[in-house]
């Protein structure tokens, strides 16, 4: 299996990606969001309120990083794989988005509530455009497991 092909199976088989945004003071911060990812092109998908710091700066400032993990090794010295990316963030609009909905929901059916109240509802969907990733892989690339991966931008 190739790196493109292993990230892919590493991003969906993750639930969490801890997403940083820039506030405006130009200092960063770091939340934790749920996610539905899409490939070629690479998208991340996310549902927030729009009450969030992490929501209001991206409406200011779309640039976004982020890292998934998804089973981390119990201590240093054991194999770690992780994923890390960077790219611009966006809020979807509230209505014509139907099939990113229903993916969302079918991956996570507890957002049902909050994404069929949409447009009035409080919470919103995003979209990551991923430009940049990286995957740390020292189970299948133990010389050089830092390997950098651009991202899909158009399908």
């Amino acid at each position: 299996m190739d790196e493109r092909e292993l990230l892919e199976q590493y991003v969906l088989a993750a639930k969490l990606t801890q997403l940083s945004t820039v506030c405006p003071d130009g200092t960063p911060t770091v939340c934790t969001v749920w996610y539905v990812p899409a490939f070629r092109p690479d998208r991340l998908r996310f549902v927030s309120r729009t009450d969030r710091l992490h929501s209001e700066n991206i409406l200011r400032n779309p640039a976004v990083a982020g890292a998934i993990i998804d089973n981390p090794p119990d201590e240093m010295g054991l194999t770690a794989r992780a994923v890390s990316f960077t790219g611009r963030a966006k809020v979807l609009p509230g209505n014509g988005i139907d099939g990113q909905v229903r993916e969302f929901i079918a991956r996570w059916p507890a957002a049902a509530r909050g994404l069929n109240a949409m447009p009035d509802g409080a919470s919103r969907m995003y979209e990551i455009s991923v430009a940049q990733w990286v995957l740390y892989d020292e189970e299948n690339f133990r010389t050089s497991p830092r390997r950098e991966i651009a991202g899909i931008i158009e399908g």
